[in-house]
């Protein structure tokens, strides 16, 4: 068997990894490669492979760097199967519907430049005509539903804990009268995040694909997470001020909902109101409510004994989908929170949010996740004052507070635990979905108790097992 490392090598985007087993293709993932705007046009649209010679499909979780470049795949000729948890397939083809309006949206922005300088029109990437044809492919799965994507391959997916319906991909292959497992670990969740059950860790398995974002990293327990939110809360409630929360749409903006579900219930703060202000996260936390069977067992049991019998749902939250709605926030009279997209604060309803408050020492500006450079999210985090948005300066008066605690990825610990579960049978591990910074430090970690075969592939490597 052979394995090609075509995406998220030495990177973490872009996750796509081929198999070649019994004279057929197997693809892990395919996500959309982000990165700087030629290169990722170009490196998404150009396949290193001819996608109607792909037998079958096997997707990890919905996020866009691991599922982002499908639309992309059936637009040049793929037909088969796209196998998946229900849950992410529920998800994925709202995010790529919201995916494909943005590639739009991004080429027309473009076209319009590329005119006046007399340049040819680009096409997007996919639409959302092209995104809504990758829907009637997914079948969806159980969890520890076995199935068998080609022949000489029974699958199954486990719970990896990261993010509503994500899995690792656990393959025990019959090739040329010899049997052995291969384990992909998708993004590896945490233990004790809130909403979702802890990662399925692996077991007797002889190679793994693992990835390593933060294999450099020792994280924060969600607890203390959940108790920097609280006191911040808390502390602008007392100033009589509002809360603004730059969020991811998937995953990041449940937990806070949920967070302060929680709070109000045990009395920690008085109930304010609460605003969703982003319509691709409302429509993403309508899945979540429509797939219970993904929460852990505190969730089921908070749900049970609430009185509104939902955790993303109380009394004063409101999710405001409309623009009207979203404009009217702006004459609510404080304290408040609204949560809202992007998560880097660079487009979207947020941008409206920041402007209009940022200016207001009363009020705190949180942010719960990483945030990439040049970003005005980075520029807030950085604790700069001056701030430019839609073209204008602000002076920042507003307090800006980082929480760490929310990421959904393992760290050091994390990774090194869920790699020592199947130590006993493993032969080799592939390291992907992460930096040299995260991927060197895990390395050495990984060989100093005990792992001789850990390795690094770069983009395009082959390796074959056996």
């Amino acid at each position: 068997m052979k394995i090609q490392f075509l995406g998220a090598a030495k990177t973490v985007t872009g996750s796509m990894h081929l198999l070649e087993v019994n004279q057929h293709r197997l693809l892990l993932d395919c996500g959309l490669f982000q990165g700087r705007r030629k290169e990722s046009y170009r490196r998404n649209r150009e396949f290193p492979f001819s996608p109607d010679d792909i037998d079958a499909v096997i997707l990890s979780h919905a996020h866009i760097d691991h599922s982002g470049n499908l639309p992309n795949l059936v637009k040049q000729g793929y037909r088969g199967p796209i196998y998946t948890t229900h849950a992410t397939a529920h998800l994925d083809n709202i995010m790529l519907l919201d995916s494909g309006y943005i590639h739009e949206k991004d080429a027309e922005y473009l076209n319009k430049k590329r005119q006046k300088q007399g340049k040819k029109p680009i096409e997007p990437l996919y639409t959302k005509e092209d995104a809504a044809r990758v829907a009637p492919l997914f079948s969806s799965l159980h969890y520890r539903q076995g199935f068998e994507p080609v022949p000489g391959v029974r699958a199954k997916l486990v719970d990896a804990g990261h993010i509503l319906g994500s899995a690792a991909v656990v393959l025990d292959i019959q090739e040329n009268g010899r049997t052995f497992r291969l384990w992909f670990s998708g993004d590896i969740g945490r233990e004790g995040l809130l909403l979702i059950n802890d990662p399925v860790l692996p077991h007797r398995a002889d190679y793994m694909i693992m990835e390593c974002t933060y294999g450099d990293t020792k994280k924060r327990e969600p607890d203390a997470a959940f108790e920097e939110l609280k006191e911040v809360t808390q502390r602008t409630i007392r100033r009589k001020g509002r809360v603004i929360i730059p969020a991811f749409a998937v995953g990041r903006t449940q937990e806070l909902v949920y967070s302060l579900h929680k709070m109000i219930e045990n009395g920690d703060i008085p109930e304010i109101p609460v605003f969703v202000d982003s319509p691709l996260a409302i429509r993403a936390s309508q899945v979540f409510r429509e797939h219970p069977e993904c929460f852990d067992q505190e969730t089921q049991e908070f749900i049970a004994q609430d009185k509104h019998n939902a955790a993303l749902g109380f009394d004063r939250l409101q999710y405001t989908l409309s623009v009207e709605e979203s404009k009217a926030i702006n004459y609510t009279k404080p304290p408040f929170v609204v949560i809202s997209a992007s998560g880097m604060a660079e487009t979207g309803r947020i941008l409206h949010h920041l402007k209009n408050h940022i200016e207001d020492s009363r009020n705190t500006i949180l942010i719960v996740s990483w945030q990439a450079p040049h970003t005005l999210g980075r520029r807030l985090a950085d604790q700069e004052t001056d701030i430019r948005i839609f073209g204008k300066r602000y002076k920042r008066k507003a307090e800006v507070v980082t929480i760490n605690g929310f990421s959904a990825h393992a760290g050091q610990e994390g990774l090194l635990a869920y790699a020592k579960a199947t130590q006993d049978t493993l032969k080799e591990i592939f390291l992907v979905h992460g930096e040299p910074r995260g991927a060197d430090p895990l390395m050495e970690k990984l060989k100093g108790v005990g792992f001789q075969k850990v390795s690094y592939p770069a983009l395009g490597t082959t390796v074959e097992l056996g």
